[in-house]
């Protein structure tokens, strides 16, 4: 119970702060994003909700998102060689 209080404040808090930094925060997201997920118009809350949640988590369970990221890393690899691969042996 402890610390799902202290990722329910953590949450909180970094929503109420990359809500009230939003012309930074989105400024810096979009030079990172392909321009189907840029934080044009109505989706400002939906960004504001995910990076609470991410960051809440991070802060909480930081092992789990260091797993989750090299599980991510992994199959992003393993699908970048097999499209290489079935890139090579379709014909021309």
């Amino acid at each position: 119970m402890t610390i799902f209080i202290i990722w329910l404040i953590a949450l909180v808090l970094i929503g109420y702060f990359v809500n009230q930094r939003w012309q930074t925060v989105s400024a810096g997201l979009d030079k990172m994003l392909p321009e189907a997920l840029k934080t044009h118009g109505d989706n400002r809350w939906l960004w504001v909700g995910a990076l609470a949640v991410l960051g809440a988590t991070t802060l909480v369970r930081p092992v789990d998102i260091l797993l989750v990221v090299i599980l991510l890393g992994i199959i992003g690899v393993v699908i970048y060689k097999l499209i290489g691969w079935a890139s090579s042996k379709a014909p021309h």
